[in-house]
């Protein structure tokens, strides 16, 4: 499952500029901050092949962070020919022209450095972390690999990497425990031609059909200069991340101009349900419904909600059907809003000897609930403090997933504003009981959704029975 799991939910810490501080009785936490803007202050230019570079200077410790987003993702795909971004996330370290295979890793860790990458509907990143005198190694790696990788990909390279993909599919999806879920959702939320109908993994099928030149196309088309963003972070000057940009980035040739049609709203029409036979012990339901894409109105008070109703052991799913009824094993909930759509998806687990039936009601009753009522004002305020206590903990540090220089590149992507810590913040702290309601009755209560129980092999009776069952 590819999700955002609060990554957009940025950390602020010691290291930024801006100062927090507790407001005095009697005001609020929203108006303290408003006297006192949290800022991550960073420069940006662009090469004239099209490179954009965001540069933030943390001289707090003697480390920098190489970040570089591919605005490409598995929705670039197309149907019969999934798979190719994460493919290439594996491709990517397997050598170009001038650095042999297996030599990207050696050159970094000999350096004091690591590094990784990630895929998802959206974008592929990869990054490195390293002392900050093993920048000029790190901008050679990654510029090698995007102007010179087309040489290297060969046949037997892309037959390796496309077992390698294979087999992590196997453990990931048909050989775990529930982890075929997410694809059979997501190919009853969309029609089978929006880009996100697949998992970013991609098929089997689509994988093995894959030719090599293929894989070389999609590459020419995406992994170019003018289709990324290199964002440097740490322990070095403004200008002396222009000079070593211009030196091993500048040659490389613009690549085509990349267009991404946008799909209609989806929205379904009655509700779907779907059962998986699957080999687990205890049965599982899911729901899931269409909400808004990321940054969206209501963005913000959908990761509330997800909170209210199943973000801990405090929260009202968790505790009616774990600790009171003690029915399930656990409640988890999420809002995933990506750029082109967004879900939210709630599950729950059925403890041995109870079916999905009864877990279902419960979530029903608890959904209408809060549309009915809403939640109460300690619950939102508990929602917005772990928010907030994300915030700092990802912000102390610069680089690696998730990161100070990992999210100035989420921010200029989705936004087209690298430094939007405050704001994003501030849309959570706006968040109102209120606001909670209408979107659990909107979103939820009064809307169609997918429903997929998945129960153990043999076992259909224990799956919640429901109408249109495609």
């Amino acid at each position: 499952m590819t999700t955002r799991t609060l990554f957009r939910l940025a950390t602020w810490g010691a290291l930024v500029f801006g100062v927090s501080v507790a407001p005095p009785p009697g005001a609020s936490r929203l108006a303290a901050q408003a006297a006192a803007p949290l800022r991550v202050p960073y420069e940006t230019f662009t090469l004239p092949n099209g490179l954009q570079v965001i540069v933030h200077e943390d001289h707090s410790v003697p480390v920098v962070s190489v970040n570089i987003w591919y605005h490409v993702g598995s929705g670039d795909e197309r149907a019969g020919r999934t798979g190719f971004a994460h493919l290439f996330e594996h491709i990517m370290f397997m050598g170009s022209q001038h650095v042999p295979t297996g030599e990207f890793d050696k050159l970094l860790e000999a350096a004091g450095g690591d590094n990784n990458g990630s895929t998802t509907e959206d974008r592929t990143n990869y990054f490195e972390d390293a002392p900050a005198n093993a920048l000029p190694l790190m901008l050679w790696l990654d510029s090698d690999r995007m102007g010179y990788l087309v040489p290297e990909i060969t046949a037997e390279k892309v037959d390796l990497q496309r077992g390698v993909v294979q087999n992590e599919r196997r453990q990931s999806y048909e050989n775990r425990p529930y982890g075929l879920a997410d694809e059979n959702i997501l190919k009853r939320l969309y029609p089978p031609t929006h880009p996100y109908s697949w998992p970013v993994i991609g098929s089997m099928t689509d994988l093995s059909a894959a030719t090599l030149e293929d894989v070389r196309n999609f590459f020419r088309t995406y992994y170019t200069p003018n289709n990324a963003t290199l964002t440097i972070a740490g322990d070095v000057s403004v200008s002396g991340a222009r000079q070593l940009a211009e030196k091993y980035f500048g040659d490389i040739p613009r690549g085509p101009v990349v267009t991404r049609p946008t799909p209609p709203p989806v929205q379904l029409t009655a509700d779907v349900y779907g059962t998986l036979e699957d080999r687990v012990q205890t049965p599982r339901v899911y729901n899931a419904w269409h909400t808004q894409k990321a940054f969206a109105p209501d963005d913000a008070a959908l990761d509330v909600l997800a909170n209210v109703l199943a973000g801990g052991r405090s929260s009202r799913l968790y505790r009616r059907l774990v600790y009171e009824l003690q029915i399930a094993s656990d409640a988890v909930a999420y809002q995933d809003g990506s750029r082109l759509d967004g879900k939210f998806v709630l599950w729950v687990t059925a403890r041995p000897g109870h079916s999905l039936g009864e877990l279902q009601r419960i979530v029903d009753e608890e959904v209408k609930k809060v549309a009915d009522a809403g939640p109460t004002p300690r619950e939102v305020q508990r929602a917005q403090n772990t928010f907030e206590a994300q915030f700092l903990s990802r912000m102390e540090r610069v680089g690696s997933f998730g990161g100070k220089a990992d999210q100035l590149g989420f921010y200029q992507y989705f936004v087209g504003t690298p430094d939007y810590f405050q704001r994003d913040l501030d849309r959570y702290l706006k968040v109102t009981p209120a606001d909670v309601q209408r979107i659990a009755r909107s979103y939820l209560a009064d809307a169609h959704r997918v429903v997929l129980s998945v129960v153990p092999q043999g076992k259909p009776e224990l799956a919640v029975q429901g109408g249109v069952q495609p």
